[in-house]
């Protein structure tokens, strides 16, 4: 099944609808396919961030189903014009994990999508709601090589708000086909993702709970770390296999590194949705409300048991204090 036969069919579950998410669907996948086309070719880094960013809102404001586009990439929202403009906001980072793109590391795109309520003009408040308000979210995961010529897999993970399903590129068709179908995180993993280089930097609750990956009470193994160090390719990872991806605060970035509208919303929407997990360290990831549009926040998000012992640990700091 080609991903636009999928989209088609989850639209048909609402007859009541217009289609325009399906076409607004249709266009992030035709930007997504434009940057692998970019990656395989082996465009230059600073030519693939800007490339990429141009290529999704020209993608998105053509569907003529957004009113408002959030980019990792620009300082301000970009708001469409309004003869052409639709009801649906789109949160995106155009090429997360790009510093990655010499050395052969997976990247990816990452998005999330969001209504407007009819009757009013769009502003700012309707990208800054919560995640779990969020339509849908997913990634793209592009398999980026300095060798060009070596064959490379693509990967679209989506999630409608029913589940997620994963979709691999076929280049024989250039269409994403359905190879990963309603997608389910193991309720506890083996593997725990991690930048260990910043552990001096820790607070409590996130040293303990490593400490209790590497050497565990209760006799049982160790989990393995796994670290990439592209967003995209280990949350993939995680999703597929179990585990814990971690990118905690620490003293250098007492809000966390990750930005809240197109890293963590998106990706704790989709672990939700296969039945993990996401906490910042204080609170439900998908609960939290932004109040400015590049916000970051503390993620800890995977497997059900998992994050469960890691907000033990922060639960058991806070009776402390």
């Amino acid at each position: 099944m080609t991903i636009t036969r999928f989209v088609l069919n989850e639209q048909s579950k609402y007859p009541e609808s217009l289609g325009d998410f399906s076409i607004l669907l249709n266009h992030i996948v035709l930007g997504c396919k434009f940057v692998c086309s970019a990656v395989n070719k082996g465009e230059e880094q600073k030519k693939l961030d800007v490339l990429s960013n141009e290529v999704f809102i020209k993608a998105l404001v053509s569907s003529g189903r957004t009113c408002i586009l959030v980019s990792e990439e620009d300082d301000e929202a970009t708001f469409v014009e309004p003869s052409g403009r639709g009801r649906y906001c789109v949160v995106f980072d155009p090429l997360d994990g790009s510093s990655n793109i010499d050395c052969g590391v997976s990247i990816g795109t990452i998005f999330g999508i969001y209504m407007v309520k009819d009757g009013h003009e769009p502003t700012l408040n309707d990208v800054l709601q919560p995640g779990k308000n969020m339509l849908a979210a997913g990634y793209c995961m592009y398999g980026s090589s300095c060798m060009g010529a070596m064959m490379m897999v693509h990967e679209l993970v989506l999630s409608t708000g029913s589940g997620v399903n994963g979709f691999s590129l076929d280049p024989s068709l250039g269409e994403f086909i359905l190879t990963h179908p309603e997608i389910k995180i193991p309720k506890k993993g083996k593997i725990y993702s991690v930048n260990e280089g910043n552990a001096i930097n820790w607070d409590g609750p996130t040293a303990k709970y490593v400490e209790k990956c590497k050497f565990p009470e209760d006799g049982s193994s160790a989990k393995s770390l796994r670290y990439v160090g592209s967003m995209v390719a280990d949350v993939h990872r995680t999703l597929l296999y179990g585990g814990i991806f971690l990118y905690p605060a620490d003293r250098k970035s007492p809000n966390g590194k990750l930005r809240v509208l197109y890293e963590v919303f998106p990706m704790s929407f989709l672990m939700e949705q296969a039945g993990g997990q996401a906490f910042t360290g204080k609170q439900r990831a998908l609960d939290l409300v932004p109040t400015k549009i590049h916000e970051r926040s503390p993620i800890f998000l995977g497997s059900y048991d998992d994050v469960e012992e890691i907000k033990a640990l922060y639960n058991a700091e806070e009776k402390k204090e």
